[in-house]
């Protein structure tokens, strides 16, 4: 992964490598690591794929601008969301069709709703990708795992973070930015950027 200063993401970022690099680290997670703490607050390892797997489907259908149950519902105000047994099947299924959805051009035009906000199709696009992007990072620190996300996912992810200001909407998304030095790893900034602390490790392991 390049450290370099950041350069300017494309206007239609592709979210299919993402995807799927997330797609890998949720594949083989053990039964027994669902309880698992996570850098997300009160969320385990279960909560945070049944997350995960809400804003798959919420993100494909507002990219779709299937507007409804799926794009409507602020999931801060919700309760935490719990797994199905066929969990795995369903994340694989549902991260391409995301994917999918977002390589639509028309995706990126005009207005949507995610999480129960009305937005451009081309924020929410940069969202949904800033999303797996965090995600896939709280899920390798919480399993141990090695994670490189997506360069073109990465950038897109800063240039969010970075731009977001101080206040409603920022705390809407993220938590209070933790310091990192400047001349830290993008990864590492843009974590920190996001509230979560790059060195992270779960308790007692």
């Amino acid at each position: 992964m390049t450290d370099a200063s950041p350069a300017a993401p494309p206007a239609r970022p592709d979210l299919g490598p993402q995807t799927e690099v997330v797609a890998r680290l949720a594949a083989d997670i053990p039964d027994d690591r669902l309880e698992d703490p996570t850098p997300c607050e009160g969320m385990a390892v279960r909560h945070l794929l049944g997350h995960l797997i809400g804003l798959t489907v919420a993100f494909r259908d507002a990219a779709r601008k299937d507007l409804g149950a799926t794009t409507g519902t602020d999931p801060n105000s919700a309760p935490l969301p719990e797994l199905g047994t066929g969990w795995r099947e369903e994340l694989a299924r549902e991260l391409p069709q995301l994917a999918d959805a977002w390589n639509d051009p028309a995706a990126w035009e005009g207005d949507t709703q995610a999480g129960g906000v009305t937005l451009p199709g081309a924020v929410a696009g940069r969202v949904a990708l800033n999303e797996l992007v965090l995600h896939g990072w709280d899920l390798a620190r919480a399993t141990g795992r090695p994670y490189e996300p997506d360069e073109e996912a990465l950038h897109v992810s800063y240039e969010l973070v970075a731009a977001t200001p101080d206040g409603p909407a920022r705390e809407g998304m993220f938590g209070p930015a933790v310091a990192v030095p400047e001349d830290a790893p993008l990864l590492d900034r843009v974590v920190g950027l996001s509230g979560r602390d790059p060195g992270w490790t779960p308790p007692g392991r």
